[in-house]
């Protein structure tokens, strides 16, 4: 049962890196808005359900899925604001900010790992 969630993950995160790389290559294909939807409502969940994840499950689920619609909707209107419309700079702001929480997330990980292992050479 185990692979079959991994193997999940994996063919999601495939199909989130097709969807930017589409969007930043302008690359024009049947699948480009199913991809590219994908990926602005994937990755930035994901990254906030990784910060959560000492939480229950479904929380941080509801959590996530609340915080990638609350970015694209504030990005989608900050561009409206500032006349500065782009599909392309959209994805492209979405992959950054979810790379910065995933950079928290490691400084997290790694900040509870010390401290766990201060606590345990005691």
């Amino acid at each position: 049962m185990v692979s079959k969630w991994k193997a999940l993950t994996w063919v999601l995160a495939a199909a989130c890196i097709a969807g930017a790389v589409i969007a930043l290559a302008d690359i024009q294909t049947p699948l480009r808005p199913l991809l590219i939807s994908l990926f602005l409502l994937v990755v930035p969940g994901a990254a906030v359900v990784g910060l959560l994840r000492d939480r229950d499950p479904l929380a941080a689920l509801s959590v996530g899925a609340a915080a990638s619609l609350v970015l694209n909707v504030l990005l989608a209107q900050a561009m409206l604001l500032f006349d500065a419309w782009s599909p392309r700079a959209g994805v492209a702001t979405v992959a950054v900010l979810a790379g910065f929480m995933y950079v928290l997330r490691v400084l997290y990980r790694g900040k509870n790992m010390q401290s766990e292992q201060g606590a345990r050479s005691r």
